[in-house]
Formats: C-alpha cells, sequence, structure tokens
C-alpha cells in the first residue's frame, strides 16, 4: 500500500474510530490530528481527545461546556465541513481537552494539600487543631503537633477531616496518614482509627471555599455543605506510629478541590476518662495539581461544572499546530497494526484468501 496515500477514509468509520482510540499517549493523537485536514475533521468530530480525558477520568462526565481563555492567541485549525457554530464548540473541546490529556500525562508528583478546611470535633481548640496535621515537625517546641477528636464511650463512633488541594481540578493518586502516640501517657499508646475512607467534591451552590473555614471547633454537619464527587473503598488503618499511606486503586480527578477523610472506628481508650478518641500527627495528599491552568466553575442545582482553561502552555499550542510528516505518522499507525491487530488486510479491503500473497520486506515498503 502506497503510504502517500491517505487509508483512513477508505477504512470506514467505524473501523477508523477503532484505529485512532487505539492511541494512547495524548501527543500521539494530537500528532494524528495534524496528519491531514481528513484525520484533522475525524478526530475533532468524534471527540477523541475528550474520550481519552473520559476513560482516565470518568468524573469528568459531569463537564457541562469548556471555557478558553479570552485573551488567549486563537489556534488556526483546519476549516471542518462547515463554519457552523456546532464546528466552532467542537474545535474548542477538543483544543481543551487535548490539553487537559497532555497536562494529566506528565509524571510529575507533589503535595496537594492547600489548607485544612475543618474537623467534626476537636478535643481542645486550638491546642489540637487540626491545621496542626499539616505540619511536617512532629513537635514545635516542646509541645506535640497534631489534633485530637473529641472522646467517645462509642468506639465506633466516625470522624471527618476536611480540607482543600491546591487547586480546583487536582489528580489524586495517594493519602498518607500518621496517627498520633501520646508519648505523654503511660504505655504511649497509639490513637489509631480501625479504617479510613476518602472522599472528594466540591462546596455546594455559588460560596467559595474560603468561606468554609470558619468553624476550627468543629461542627458535625459541616461535610452537608459539599457534594461528594468520589468515595474510595475502606481501608484498614493499623495501629503504627509511621506515615501510613493509602494508595487509590485508579487516579482520582478532584473537581472542585475538597478531600474529605473519613477515620471510622477507634481502638484506643484514654485511662484518663475512660473515653475512646482518634488524634492524627500528620496527613499528606500526593498528586498532580492543574491549576493554575485549569480551573472550574460549578453549576447548581444540576451537578455539572464548567470546565475553564485559564492558560494555554504555548509548547502544547505550538504542537498542536505543526503538522508532521504524513508518511512517518500513518507508517506508524500501520505498524502498529500490523504488531497488534489481526485481519488488517481484511479491515483494508485485502483478500484474506490469498495465501500466495507478498509479505513486505521491510518497514519501508509500508
Amino acid at each position: 500500500m502506497d503510504v502517500a496515500l491517505d487509508f483512513l477514509p477508505r477504512l470506514g468509520e467505524d473501523v477508523s474510530f477503532k484505529i485512532l482510540e487505539s492511541l494512547k499517549n495524548p501527543s500521539e493523537l494530537i500528532h494524528a490530528s495534524c496528519v491531514s485536514r481528513s484525520w484533522h475533521q475525524f478526530v475533532v468530530r468524534n471527540g477523541l481527545c475528550k474520550q481519552m480525558c473520559l476513560k482516565k477520568f470518568p468524573q469528568l462526565s459531569e463537564v457541562d461546556h469548556v471555557k478558553e481563555p479570552s485573551s488567549c492567541e486563537k489556534v488556526i485549525a483546519e476549516a471542518g465541513p462547515s463554519n457552523s457554530l456546532h464546528w466552532e464548540n467542537l474545535q474548542r473541546e477538543h483544543r481543551v481537552f487535548a490539553f487537559l490529556a497532555y497536562c494529566c500525562a506528565k509524571p510529575i508528583i507533589s503535595e496537594c494539600v492547600a489548607a485544612a478546611i475543618s474537623a467534626s470535633s476537636t478535643d481542645n481548640y486550638p491546642e489540637e487543631s487540626i491545621e496542626n496535621t499539616l505540619e511536617k515537625r512532629d513537635r514545635v517546641g516542646r509541645l506535640a503537633s497534631y489534633w485530637s477528636s473529641k472522646g467517645s464511650k462509642d468506639p465506633s463512633a466516625p470522624e471527618k477531616l476536611i480540607y482543600r488541594l491546591a487547586g480546583d481540578l487536582c489528580i489524586v493518586t495517594e493519602i498518607c496518614i500518621q496517627p498520633f502516640q501520646a508519648y505523654f501517657h503511660e504505655g504511649y499508646p497509639i490513637y489509631s482509627a480501625n479504617s479510613v475512607r476518602f472522599r472528594m467534591g466540591h462546596p455546594k451552590g455559588s460560596m467559595d471555599i474560603l468561606e468554609y473555614q470558619m468553624d476550627w471547633e468543629g461542627n458535625e454537619r459541616t461535610d452537608e455543605k459539599f457534594t461528594w464527587t468520589y468515595t474510595s473503598p475502606k481501608f484498614s488503618m493499623s495501629q503504627e506510629n509511621c506515615l501510613q499511606t493509602f494508595k487509590l486503586p485508579e487516579p482520582v480527578l478532584c473537581i472542585g478541590g475538597v478531600l474529605l477523610i473519613e477515620l471510622l472506628g477507634r481502638v484506643q481508650r484514654q485511662e484518663i476518662d475512660g473515653l475512646f478518641y482518634v488524634c492524627v500527627t500528620h496527613v499528606k495528599v500526593l498528586g498532580r495539581p492543574l491549576s493554575p491552568a485549569f480551573g472550574v466553575r460549578m453549576l447548581e442545582p444540576e451537578g455539572k461544572f464548567e470546565l475553564r482553561v485559564h492558560r494555554y502552555d504555548p509548547e502544547v499550542l505550538k504542537e498542536t499546530r505543526n503538522a508532521l510528516d504524513a508518511t512517518a505518522m500513518q507508517k506508524r499507525i500501520l505498524n502498529m497494526l500490523q504488531a497488534n491487530l489481526i485481519g488488517v488486510n481484511y479491515m483494508l479491503g485485502e483478500d484474506q484468501n490469498d495465501e500466495e500473497q507478498d509479505e513486505p520486506d521491510d518497514e519501508e515498503e509500508w
């Protein structure tokens, strides 16, 4: 087959979709959309960059529409089937989700907690405030740094800690928690929980998240002011004085920038009053903030949100505009098919029953 001939239109819509959908790297899909006018139209028309993002992060299914910065450099794209408003919207979605896929693929892991919001209870405020859990030192001066719940006669009583993440959009991969060991109590007891669970979401309504950072003594109904869009499975917590890592089954895109830590059950009774407590020394969240490049605007009460690009990376814009050599990209796709798919000749319209058909001698014949 002559690679100078655009083979994609010959395969039909379904087969072409399957081929390009199999591209896993965002850069490869962006490059494929730059090969030719027909390839660009196909990628944009079928929303392949959006589909790639949805597969990785199902939370994006609640995107109502996307918005680009009004001051951004206008991306000059191949003309679509028409100059309709619908095509312009498809082009915009293609650029936004291509940029999002590109940013999500970066292997950069960092700490993601920006601030503590509230705890469901606090034993001695402010000495044992939730803010202490963000202190990297176990002690500040001669005082231990930790958060403590109020005591309870019920060992199954839960506690909740709420944090603000470093951005409206944040990819979270794991959460680390260190229970507190009371070195000033006889026997050095460790006040861990039985298990933990995590929720992620956003404030309800249009109020700014900072407006919820007001009741440091705790309010058991504080979390009702938030909508949780993700809930993790339960993880067992060890009664050990160490930073315990809880890795999520898959990376999660937190939409709205709020993390809830549920501490489920208590294992340690305090000798002084006979009540059960749970105490935490450190909390650390690892992942990848997508701000300031991205932001969201919640659309209540629908539960949808507007996905915003505040600023584009100039290198990504350049990549989306630069057309690659059509022969090289088509050859790459064909080699991928040859290595991974059965029945390529059938899809290309060749006769599979011709047993005497010559095989290509090397890659150049493709």
